[in-house]
Formats: C-alpha cells, sequence, structure tokens
C-alpha cells in the first residue's frame, strides 16, 4: 500500500525498496538496524492468498471504513456509481473483449462520494455492460452494509444511462432510496417534449442568443416499466442544432434545472476520482490471473487513495497543494530527498536546507501525531 501511494505500483520494484530507510521507518522498523521488508516473491504470493471469503470480507472492510470517515451519521449522502475500462493484456480470468472499447478488458465498478472525493467500493467485474439484476445485486450488498452504519440517513444513488435499469430503480424504490440516472432519449420522449423543444428551436433561429436552453419535465414509463417515472429534460440549441438530454429519477421535489444541472452533472467529478485511482495510482495493473488476486490489488490501490486523501485533507486550505491531484503530492511531498539518522535514542530526517516543502512536511506530521495525555 505505501509502494503504490509512493508511485511504485510493481511488485518488482520491491526488490530494491525493502532496504529503503522511509519505507521501513513507515512500517514501523529501524532504519539502519531493522530488519528488511518483504521482497517481490513474498507480496505476490500474499496477493493470491486471501479466499472468496476473505476477498469479501475485504471489501466490506472498505465500505465500512468509508461510513467511519464521518464522525457522526450525515443526514444524506449523494453516492456515484460508474464503472471503467481496465485493458489486459493476457489471459486474465473474467476478462472479456468489448466491441464499445475495441479491447479485452475488465470493466470494474465504482462508487464514490464526490462530495468528499472519498470511494465506497470497488469491484472487479468482466468487461461487459453490466446488466440491471447484477447491478441491483451490487447495490443491494453496499446499501445494506451502510445502513448498518447509517440507518437513518437519506441515500442517492446517481449514474449514467446504463445503470437507470427498470431492475435497480425499482429496488430503489422499494428500498427508500433515492436515485438519478441518465435516459437514453427515444421517438416517445422527443413527442412528449416537442413543444418545448419547438420553443427553443424558435427563440434560437430568432437569434435570441448563441445559446437557448430550457428544462422541462415529463411522466413516462417506458414499457419495461412497471409505472410512470418522473423525467427531466435539459433541451439546448446551438448553431450544431438541438441536443436533448434526460435523465429519470424518484425524487419527488427540486426543479427541472436543478435536477439536472445541480444534482445529475455534479456526477462528472466521479470521472475526476477515477482518473485519480486509475491513472494516478496505477490500479489498472491487474495482472494476476486469478480475478481474487485482482481483486486483493484494487483493494490495495483504494488503501494508497485514502492514505493520500487523508495526507490532502491534513494540508491546511491557504496552501496549493490542498487542492493537488495526487502525482503532485507524490511529487512535491513523498518523492523528495531527505537524511534519514539514526541513533539509539531516536531517528532522525534532515531536509536539504533549499525544500520548499519542509515546513509543510513538518507541520503534517506533527498533526498526525496523537495527542498527548
Amino acid at each position: 500500500m505505501l509502494a503504490i501511494a509512493c508511485g511504485y505500483e510493481d511488485a518488482d520494484d520491491l526488490d530494491h525498496l525493502r532496504t529503503d530507510p522511509g519505507f521501513k521507518l513507515a512500517c514501523g522498523r529501524l532504519p539502519d538496524s531493522g530488519a528488511d521488508l518483504c521482497s517481490q516473491p513474498t507480496v505476490s504470493r500474499w496477493e493470491n492468498a486471501p479466499t472468496l471469503r476473505e476477498v469479501v470480507r475485504m471489501s466490506y472492510a472498505m465500505i465500512d471504513l468509508y461510513c467511519a470517515s464521518y464522525p457522526r451519521p450525515p443526514a444524506a449522502v449523494t453516492l456515484d456509481i460508474d464503472d471503467s475500462v481496465d485493458v489486459v493484456h493476457g489471459h486474465q480470468q473474467l476478462s472479456l473483449f468489448n466491441a464499445h472499447y475495441d479491447e479485452r478488458c475488465f470493466l470494474p465498478i465504482h462508487v464514490y462520494d464526490t462530495a468528499t472525493a472519498r470511494p465506497v467500493a470497488i469491484l472487479l467485474r468482466p468487461g461487459k455492460t453490466p446488466s440491471g439484476r447484477e447491478v441491483r445485486h451490487h447495490l443491494r450488498r453496499l446499501l445494506r452494509r451502510i445502513r448498518r452504519h447509517w440507518p437513518h440517513s437519506r441515500l442517492t444513488m446517481r449514474g449514467d444511462g446504463h445503470y437507470g435499469r427498470p431492475e435497480v430503480m425499482a429496488w430503489c424504490e422499494a428500498n427508500e432510496v433515492d436515485y438519478i440516472f441518465g435516459l437514453s432519449g427515444n421517438a416517445v420522449l422527443a413527442q412528449l417534449v416537442e413543444t418545448a423543444a419547438d420553443d427553443v428551436r424558435v427563440r434560437h433561429a430568432e437569434g435570441e442568443a448563441e445559446v437557448v436552453r430550457r428544462y422541462t419535465q415529463i411522466r413516462y414509463g417506458a414499457k419495461s416499466w412497471a409505472c410512470e417515472r418522473r423525467v427531466a429534460a435539459r433541451i439546448e440549441a446551438t448553431r450544431k442544432g438541438l441536443d436533448i438530454r434526460y435523465v429519470v429519477t424518484n425524487l419527488a421535489f427540486g426543479s427541472t434545472e436543478w435536477l439536472y444541472d445541480g444534482l445529475y452533472c455534479g456526477r462528472g467529478q466521479a470521472e475526476n476520482l477515477i482518473k485519480l485511482h486509475k491513472t494516478q495510482l496505477a490500479s489498472d495493473r491487474t495482472s494476476c490471473r486469478s480475478p481474487l488476486a485482482n481483486q486483493v490489488r484494487l483493494v490495495l490501490h483504494t488503501a494508497a487513495y485514502w492514505l493520500l486523501l487523508t495526507v490532502r485533507d491534513a494540508i491546511p486550505s491557504p496552501q496549493p497543494l490542498a487542492t493537488a491531484e495526487f502525482a503532485t503530492l507524490q511529487r512535491c511531498l513523498i518523492k523528495i530527498a531527505a537524511r534519514v539518522i539514526e541513533t539509539t535514542k531516536r531517528v532522525r530526517i534532515a531536509f536539504a536546507a533549499a525544500c520548499p516543502e519542509a515546513d509543510l512536511f513538518r507541520g503534517i506530521a506533527r498533526g498526525f501525531q496523537p495527542a498527548g495525555p
């Protein structure tokens, strides 16, 4: 976990890092006289050691860690669910060819609390679009675990169109979970919003503005739905033509503009968090043959995410690094030169006199020290 957080995601690097004084000190060993850390073969065996039951418990521990990050149960929280392509280059189990990405891949599901940038769950799964039944099963396990910690909090699920399945929406409604999902357009929806769309066309043709936008809502029920549901539409006319986007929700309050711009479009932040997890912490290094070992690797990368997020949250807000990406934190706070000196009574870390972040590093370290009696 520490190696991943520092930018050494490959276990091969551990053969050299096992003697690094900084890593030894972080693991509770003396930098010079302490025993060396584990090597690459040991870590590889450890990744493949957990059984299915143990991997499930590790995944539940991620959810418990997220819930414990709040000092008290929140009144309401919005969780974003999305998947991201994880291209494979071998014969890993569960990897499938995906025609959309034109690659053999996994499509792991990511769930985040985007208001706080905290990860909730990361699940390895085959490289195909999840069905409504599969998404329902994942949400049922996830939200039931959260309910054990927060029985009275209001939960809202937010996702794009392929999560807005009839099975998912019906389960959310039956279990008092709010949702807002993208909805693909069709001829019936286009006919229902034609009056508002025609008004936008006319206003744009009259040169009222470069971009003319309007919001409207309708009641719509697809053949596969058990009932009609509230659908909000954003209609926009530009030089490129008319663009209509739909979202479906069970929320009875809020204007259509707030539903789309204020609530649904907020899911774009989840894409940025997935990039942090995937590209800056290299969580797509799922190169083990066993899916259990690859899920363990996702748990380790998520733990590294938590570590860097905790460091960033400890930085005072006036500091530029308080909003920095993980790669910047690694470059400015972690991968910096220092001299580690072990004596009989203490271990000293000496920075270069010109180190620009030495004071900030010192303040963060003191902030993490437990309070005295």
